[in-house]
């Protein structure tokens, strides 16, 4: 039989208020994660040069990206481990460790000898790098949505959790400034000889704050596994199917997320005729239009809508949406383009003022991290990070350029439906 914590303030408390500190500590180590992610994407054409130096230039890229996708390899392994020391030690203490972490491979980046310095050590190196960051990031995003919703009031539980989308969507929209800052004002030669750096080195100045910001956090003791068993494998035990529902709804939601907003942009410029500076200024739109709509979701979802049916409609909506939007990323111009791509934003941003509520509260305390951070790692990490990828591949197999569009619907659809498999638990007693 399953034993619960006692009931606590962690899980009942109406008394509760919401903690400006405990909002800004959860959502500045998404900042920091999504900041790291992006700058590693922005600068992926100097780090080809730099680390994986070659006679053709895409080979050159693709060894970059191998490194980009390294990091999201890892991302499962560091969940079971950091989910296990959340649900063990505590949120407050992996929250430290986790941005810690990713501080220190950020400015380990920066400090990096390039191929010209050291050969093939110097790649070596990189992609060892991006391997820690990686475990590292496996336990961020979930251990924070977990402290900021077992500490928040429950008629804010949703607004509380999509304090660490906000942080995500604010990091890569801080990376693509810093980015665009370095690369204006630098000059070629300065950018590939040292001012490249900079940016990793901010990097490690966010994680200090960050993690001055963590220290203050207080600990909900009654939130922690009392058991000796691994929480994981408790989860498991007493919650198998959940824990698979949650995987294939993250999966569809990693797919949806890569496709629209990594994705979208580049098909625009490749197959649609913009120009990439132009496709990216309308997604740099697209995602500070997001910023604006996560906290309204998560109000919403509080207080007006149901979080199950607000997912729902939201996948619904990118479902019957994508040809039309594909279609106007390739053929409608500037302008069909900024139509699609702002409607993808509204849409991505209502579920991601949602779902971090509506997953942590279907796991109880015990192993609410473990559990959580093992569904979402594997959802976001592996079927949304290969999504561009697969999305690619789609087109060069069919000849299709919609083809992309019709992966998306299924995507789409997959999310819906574990959507509706999941109970609603939105005006409950957090277990």
């Amino acid at each position: 039989m399953q034993s619960s914590p006692a009931p606590s303030s962690v899980c009942n408390g109406s008394n509760k208020r919401l903690s400006p500190l405990a909002l800004g500590a959860g959502g500045v180590g998404n900042l920091l994660e999504w900041y790291d992610f992006g700058l590693y994407g922005y600068f992926a054409p100097v780090l080809a040069r730099l680390f994986f130096p070659s006679g053709d230039p895409l080979a050159s890229l693709i060894g970059a990206y191998g490194g980009f996708a390294v990091g999201f390899a890892m991302r499962p392994i560091g969940a079971v481990v950091l989910g296990t020391i959340g649900d063990r030690i505590g949120r407050r203490f992996v929250l430290m460790l986790s941005v810690s972490l990713m501080g220190a491979g950020t400015t380990a980046i920066a400090l990096l000898p390039s191929y010209s310095s050291v050969g093939v050590a110097g790649p070596l190196l990189l992609l060892l790098v991006r391997m820690f960051q990686g475990f590292s990031v496996g336990g961020e995003y979930t251990g924070s949505v977990a402290y900021l919703v077992e500490t928040a009031p429950p008629h804010r539980r949703g607004f509380a959790g999509s304090m660490a989308n906000i942080g995500s969507t604010a990091g890569v929209l801080l990376a693509a400034g810093v980015a665009a800052v370095t690369v204006t004002f630098a000059g070629e030669q300065a950018l590939i000889s040292w001012a490249w750096r900079l940016p990793f080195l901010f990097g490690g100045v966010l994680a200090m704050g960050a993690l001055a910001a963590r220290r203050r956090l207080r600990e909900e003791a009654a939130a922690l596994s009392r058991v000796r068993e691994l929480p994981l494998w408790r989860a498991f035990r007493h919650d198998g199917r959940m824990i698979g529902i949650a995987i294939l709804f993250t999966a569809g939601y990693g797919v949806v997320n890569y496709l629209t907003m990594v994705f979208f942009p580049t098909y625009a410029s490749e197959f649609g005729g913009l120009k990439e500076s132009q496709a990216l200024q309308i997604t740099t739109l697209a995602q500070a239009f997001a910023l604006l709509v996560v906290p309204l979701a998560g109000l919403a979802n509080d207080t007006l809508i149901r979080r199950r049916t607000l997912l729902i409609v939201a996948f619904l909506a990118e479902c019957v949406a994508a040809v039309g939007a594909f279609w106007l990323a390739r053929d409608g111009g500037f302008g069909g383009f900024a139509m699609a791509q702002l409607a993808f934003g509204g849409l991505l941003a209502l579920v991601m003022g949602t779902d971090p509520a509506m997953l942590s509260e279907q796991f109880p305390a015990e192993y609410r991290v473990s559990a959580y951070s093992l569904a979402f790692n594997i959802g976001l990490g592996i079927a949304g990070g290969t999504a561009p990828a697969i999305a690619t591949a789609l087109i060069a197999a069919t000849g299709m350029t919609l083809a992309p569009a019709f992966y998306l619907m299924l995507a789409a659809a997959v999310a819906a439906v574990a959507a509706f498999l999941m109970p609603d638990r939105s005006r409950e007693p957090l277990a």
